[in-house]
């Protein structure tokens, strides 16, 4: 530690350091389905980290994973599928040295290379989202951040493989809601997270892909309310609580077949206080305590 006050920034690291973490900035926002500036998420989180402390004051330990800081993906052309190779073999070489990656996106589109950054047959592969959204959007028109989910399951990604938690009301069709259920997809509503908890939801979707070698876990930002995350556009009223969210991410973090956690969905000039940027290093903090409970 390098500061008067511990924090996040002081565990960032250059990307040959031999650290247990990686970060991989991935500033997509081609083919939104709201254009906005979520390009600029891995810079801003970067930027907050500072103001995140590294004591957890309720469990009386000290954050000290270091992270190593890779640097930002090269965005280039019109497409996402001009920056898929790109954005998978990023991830993939993150993968191979260290124990987790965290993928900052960007938007939801960087979850399906993330997938393919695990080098592993797509039926050894797991995925969790914690998002409001099924992401099952039609793909006949190309990638876009409405359709990873779908856009793997057309990869070979078994619905059985995958399990959605926090799903919104009035944010979904039902053609994409059968589509999710009829390829087997674990689907569990926000109300559903109400009801029992978000720990028993977590742990019922680990449950279900306990026949998965690896997973990947996709924290679209949207999961949360509204009101605690102004600057995700696809977000509701109604939504996730911060406290679940920080409560799930560090629960899922803790599985040691996690292996990348990607952040999307973020347009931080949406949201002209601090609240979200400071949610955003919260997000972080729980991660990295997850993966030190391992």
């Amino acid at each position: 530690m390098t500061s008067a006050w511990p924090n996040l920034s002081d565990l960032l690291t250059g990307a040959d350091s031999g650290a247990p973490v990686g970060l991989v900035g991935a500033p997509l926002a081609l083919g939104s389905v709201t254009p906005g500036r979520c390009d600029l998420a891995p810079a801003t989180l970067r930027g907050v980290l500072r103001r995140i402390g590294t004591y957890d004051i309720e469990t009386r330990r000290e954050l000290s994973s270091l992270i190593a800081d890779r640097g930002d993906i090269a965005i280039c052309g019109d497409t996402i599928e001009q920056n898929t190779a790109r954005i998978r073999d990023f991830v993939s070489l993150s993968v191979s040295q260290h124990a987790l990656t965290l993928l900052i996106g960007g938007n939801n589109a960087v979850t399906r290379p993330g997938v393919h950054g695990l080098g592993l047959p797509l039926d050894k592969v797991g995925l969790i989202t914690l998002d409001a959204h099924l992401d099952m959007r039609d793909t006949s028109a190309g990638l876009g951040n409405g359709n990873p989910v779908r856009a793997l399951i057309e990869d070979g990604l078994p619905g059985r493989n995958i399990a959605q938690i926090g799903l919104a009301p009035f944010a979904n069709s039902r053609a994409m809601h059968e589509d999710a259920l009829a390829a087997g997809n674990r689907v569990i509503t926000i109300q559903e997270v109400r009801k029992s908890g978000i720990l028993a939801c977590v742990e019922s979707a680990l449950a279900g892909l306990s026949h998965c070698e690896a997973l990947l876990v996709d924290c679209d930002i949207d999961v949360i309310d509204r009101s605690q995350f102004p600057a995700a556009p696809g977000a509701r009223p109604g939504g996730m609580s911060a406290t679940d969210f920080f409560a799930a991410t560090r629960h899922i973090a803790a599985e040691p077949r996690v292996r990348v956690i990607d952040l999307t969905e973020w347009d931080p000039p949406l949201d002209a206080t601090d609240l979200s940027a400071l949610t955003a290093g919260r997000w972080l903090a729980e991660v990295l305590a997850g993966f030190e409970a391992r």
